[in-house]
């Protein structure tokens, strides 16, 4: 199926991230086991990557990485020219917050709090005013279909419903950077499209990069580019070649 979205956005690209030489070794008890082995790969604004591997090749572990969640045991994070695995916790947590928004297979709303509410509490903790974030997440929630839906708690939704509401709030504080882990694993083929179109459409709109770890070919095909996690590092494989 095709996207109304065009491969590669029409918005000038430039140099976002860069990810060099990336090592990360695990040990179990007298085991160690080296997750990446010098992953490297550059990430531009404006481009939905696709990242993609056999189930325990450590996607998850590299999206920690690229969020500043985790912190390598060797290599550079360089967003916008800046290394941030030399950054201290404090600077790393302010950055986050500021540049990169994630989306999870699950989506794991505040169940307590509406559609909207789940929206506007990531950019009141980021200081923006409560009539401006309240006029955000309604703006968020008409684009992604979901203008009558914001009154509602999680378990009044659809899980495609909880989904964009999930991807409303990621994206809440503008971030430049939507890291996406399997975000539609769990949704039915029709729904996972739906929401899958979606996102594209924001990343065309705003300029995102977006880097999704996903396991479904079909969608890692109508995105820019494919990247798959093998033997510890990154190597950018053809769609033709899936």
């Amino acid at each position: 199926m095709t996207t109304k979205y065009e491969t590669g956005a029409a918005l000038k690209q430039s140099l976002l991230m860069k990810l060099e030489k990336l090592e990360l070794t695990y040990t179990q008890g007298q085991r160690s086991i080296e997750v990446l082995k010098g992953a490297s790969a550059d990430l531009m604004t404006g481009e939905a990557v696709a990242l993609v591997g056999p189930s325990g090749a450590g996607k998850s572990t590299l999206l920690h990485i690229i969020g500043l969640l985790d912190r390598p045991h060797f290599g550079k994070v360089v967003l916008e020219g800046r290394d941030c695995v030399e950054l201290n916790d404090g600077e790393r947590t302010l950055l986050r917050r500021s540049t990169i928004g994630f989306v999870y297979q699950f989506h794991q709303l505040l169940p307590e709090f509406t559609a909207i509410e789940n929206v506007v509490i990531p950019q009141l903790i980021r200081g923006v005013s409560r009539s401006d974030a309240t006029a955000r997440a309604n703006e968020l929630l008409t684009s992604l279909g979901l203008e009558e839906r914001g009154i509602h708690r999680p378990a009044e939704l659809s899980g495609g419903e909880q989904q964009r509401v999930a991807i409303a709030r990621a994206v809440a504080n503008r971030p430049k950077i939507l890291l996406a882990d399997e975000p539609t694993g769990n949704l039915d083929p029709q729904t996972a499209d739906r929401v899958f179109e979606q996102l594209l459409g924001l990343v065309r709109t705003t300029g995102l990069c977006a880097i999704m770890a996903t396991h479904n070919m079909d969608i890692a095909q109508r995105m820019d580019r494919i990247l798959r996690l093998e033997d510890g590092k990154l190597i950018e494989v053809s769609k033709k070649a899936l």
